[in-house]
């Protein structure tokens, strides 16, 4: 620990917890829901904002609850190559992290009881599985990062189940009554569902990138993420895979689903996928891995915005 993390701020400090890098993930889903609801004619803009206010949350408390749980289970190392998790470095105390994680999936449920009285018993469920699966993504008698599932709940809730849930309160808000128990028709559709899958694809290659950079002390502590499970060559492998689905679904789009040719917008930033490419199939240490971590969020919020600005044209 350094005597700069030492004399980091109380602010400084739990916003490095935090983790603000991250929320692209939390972002992109309600981009690219919104844009799917624009196209088709049924956007509102207070669902969307409630949608982005409660998945900003269940990212933070994610991140609060991956910090402490890391830490507590000895995940985390001084020789890990990540950016300071604040509770293994002591810059926070463990109870007080454990705290904040509570209190910030509490606020999550709380912002969605508007998305619940909008979007009725499906929302309610999606919410409060998707509140307990941030918990045991790292916490829990079986946490899920820990034993290679990390990757496929990224891919369902932070991209399928994130996009198509915006797009589901912005139609039920415009097209039926409040308190639905119901999935009423129209509120889910195929369009949706395709457009999710991008978002689930550049989501789940952020925790891929994560992965790799920590395999070596993963695999030393016993935390068996799907990147120790399959290696440095498999996880670029699975990588790569996830950039290929991004970038064949825009095409799918216009050649068979007949969407016009704004629907090719996110193809602009294939050359930067290229490059953070490059990167995860050449290195593996935090140097190189740290800034290309980054890049792929900052990937993941230029892709949802040419995305959904594509789908509105």
């Amino acid at each position: 620990m350094s005597t700069a993390e030492v004399e980091l701020s109380r602010p400084k400090a739990w916003l490095l917890a935090a983790r603000p890098q991250t929320l692209p993930a939390a972002a992109a889903p309600v981009i690219v829901g919104s844009g799917v609801a624009a196209a088709e004619g049924v956007f509102e803009l207070l669902p969307a904002l409630f949608a982005f206010v409660g998945a900003a949350l269940i990212q933070i408390g994610t991140n609060f609850a991956n910090d402490y749980y890391d830490a507590i289970n000895g995940a985390d190392t001084e020789d890990r190559d990540g950016f300071t998790r604040v509770t293994q470095a002591g810059i926070i105390p463990a109870r007080q992290v454990k705290l904040a994680t509570i209190i910030t999936f509490a606020l999550a449920i709380l912002s969605g009881t508007y998305l619940v009285y909008v979007g009725g018993v499906p929302i309610l469920v999606v919410g409060l599985v998707s509140v307990f699966c941030g918990w045991a993504y790292t916490g829990g008698p079986y946490p899920l990062g820990y034993h290679g599932l990390g990757d496929f709940f990224v891919f369902v809730f932070f991209g399928v189940v994130a996009v198509v849930g915006t797009f589901y309160v912005q139609a039920a808000a415009a097209a039926v009554e409040p308190l639905t128990t119901t999935l009423p028709e129209g509120t889910i559709t195929r369009e949706a569902i395709l457009a999710s899958l991008p978002v689930a694809a550049l989501s789940t290659a952020i925790i891929v990138v994560n992965n790799v950079r920590d395999l070596e002390t993963d695999a030393e502590t016993g935390k068996r993420t799907l990147a120790v499970r399959l290696g440095y060559r498999g996880s670029r492998i699975e990588f790569t895979a996830l950039l290929a689905l991004a970038y064949l679904v825009p095409v799918w789009l216009w050649l068979a689903e007949g969407l016009g040719a704004s629907a090719l917008l996110p193809l602009v930033s294939l050359p930067y996928a290229a490059s953070i490419a490059r990167t995860i199939w050449t290195r593996t240490d935090g140097e190189a891995l740290n800034p290309a971590l980054e890049a792929t969020g900052k990937l993941l919020a230029l892709y949802a915005a040419l995305f959904a600005g594509g789908l509105v044209i």
